[in-house]
């Protein structure tokens, strides 16, 4: 079986891909999803972060303020660091477990945003980046979320250049076009991926 890691910068596309393998059948475990579930508020992983960081990144409705969040390990790298011994150990465990679990699979994909930042490519066999121009990018992340151009510009800048994820590709996908145009070439990668373990 096939792990592919898919990746690629903030507004670039991955969620909608990851949502055209879905369609076809593909079993697809998201990262951010898995970083959700674990930090609810009541389970351990969130008492271990408001242990860390105090109940100032508590919202109204007990839940974590991630917003709040991410502005202090954004601008505060130990803390960055010590937020993620407490995630990271977890993610991988369970990325892991549904990738034994979807053994008999061709493939499987695994959405991981950080994927080449965060160092995590031993958890795959190969690397898929979706590509997209950074002004498109930008456009879709203010349509998308309640973010400044300043905000937007500085994750950007903190996340892997365009050159590092060519790199470390062994696939891309373009994200330029039109949905349709993604979801075509989804399709196309599909059945490359699906004759590479047949």
């Amino acid at each position: 079986m096939l792990v592919v890691g898919l990746t690629g910068g903030i507004g670039s596309g991955k969620s909608e891909a990851a949502r055209f393998f879905t369609e076809l059948g593909v079993a697809v475990i998201d990262a951010d999803v898995i970083v959700h579930t674990l930090t609810q508020s009541g389970t351990d992983t969130f008492n271990a972060i408001v242990d860390l960081f105090g109940e100032s990144i508590v919202n109204m409705e007990g839940e974590l303020d991630r917003a709040e969040l991410a502005d202090i390990v954004f601008h505060d790298h130990a803390k960055k660091q010590q937020l993620e011994a407490i995630i990271h150990p977890q993610v991988r465990q369970q990325i892991r477990e549904f990738t034994q679990m979807h053994s008999a699979e061709p493939y499987i994909v695994v959405v991981i945003p950080l994927l080449i930042e965060s160092g995590q490519s031993d958890l795959v066999d190969r690397i898929l980046v979706v590509h997209a121009d950074e002004a498109v990018r930008i456009r879709r992340v203010a349509y998308r979320d309640a973010r400044s151009m300043q905000q937007i510009a500085s994750i950007i800048n903190s996340q892997a250049s365009d050159a590092e994820r060519e790199a470390a590709a062994d696939d891309n996908l373009d994200n330029n076009g039109t949905l349709d145009e993604l979801r075509n070439a989804v399709a196309q990668l599909h059945e490359q991926y699906c004759s590479a373990t047949g």
